[in-house]
């Protein structure tokens, strides 16, 4: 299913218009390189349902989010990705939460990411801005590729009532209160991954 965006807002957001397919009710935000010497991948992004989960292709950096999706007050949120290859250098995906305006000029979001190099990443989205929560950080417990060039990594986002915890495959990695630039949790939930990547999602949701 293509998605089709109005002319008057194409000058407000950067949305795909050339989306092959998309399951039924989610909206997908390409984030295009700005980098000459990183640029995007040639081809159509994807983002399909495929067995109990998604399957996201990746040529360009997107986010990808069903807006019936919000999660407020206590919560966690889940998603086991496995990145089907490794891409030519460093790229991250994993969960979005905390999302609001996501199709808008002024988007909003947290957004806790692994990558192939075993490292994870804490970062906040406010319009163009994207302010580094907790740096590129190395840990044993982001599995990287194996001999078939595959990795599997259960990613979890634990709201707590004064807290959060970001979590891989059962191991804390980090941790933030709710306050500063990771006060807001309310809003949409979503996926976030970057150019040159394909990954699939398993086991993606919220529960209380």
């Amino acid at each position: 299913m293509k998605l089709h965006v109005h002319i008057a807002a194409l000058a407000l957001v950067a949305l795909a218009p050339l989306v092959a397919q998309a399951p039924a009710g989610w909206k997908v935000r390409v984030d295009h390189s700005t980098s000459a010497t990183d640029p995007d991948g040639a081809g159509t992004i994807k983002f399909v349902t495929m067995g109990s989960g998604f399957h996201a292709t990746n040529p360009q950096a997107a986010v990808y989010w069903n807006p019936s999706n919000t999660a407020t007050g206590t919560y966690t949120l889940k998603g086991t990705f496995t990145l089907m290859k490794p891409s030519g250098h460093t790229n991250y995906y994993g969960l979005v939460f905390g999302g609001s305006n996501l199709d808008g000029a002024q988007q909003k979001y947290l957004y806790f990411v692994v990558a192939q190099n075993g490292t994870w990443l804490v970062k906040a989205r406010d319009g163009d801005a994207t302010p580094t929560v907790s740096s590129k950080t190395p840990s044993d417990a982001v599995k990287k590729p194996d001999d078939t060039g595959k990795s599997t990594n259960a990613l979890e986002v634990r709201v707590g009532a004064d807290k959060i915890d970001y979590v891989v495959n059962g191991t804390v990695v980090y941790s933030t209160p709710k306050s500063g630039a990771t006060a807001n949790t309310d809003g949409t939930y979503g996926i976030r991954v970057n150019h040159l990547l394909e990954v699939h999602i398993d086991g993606f949701g919220v529960s209380k």
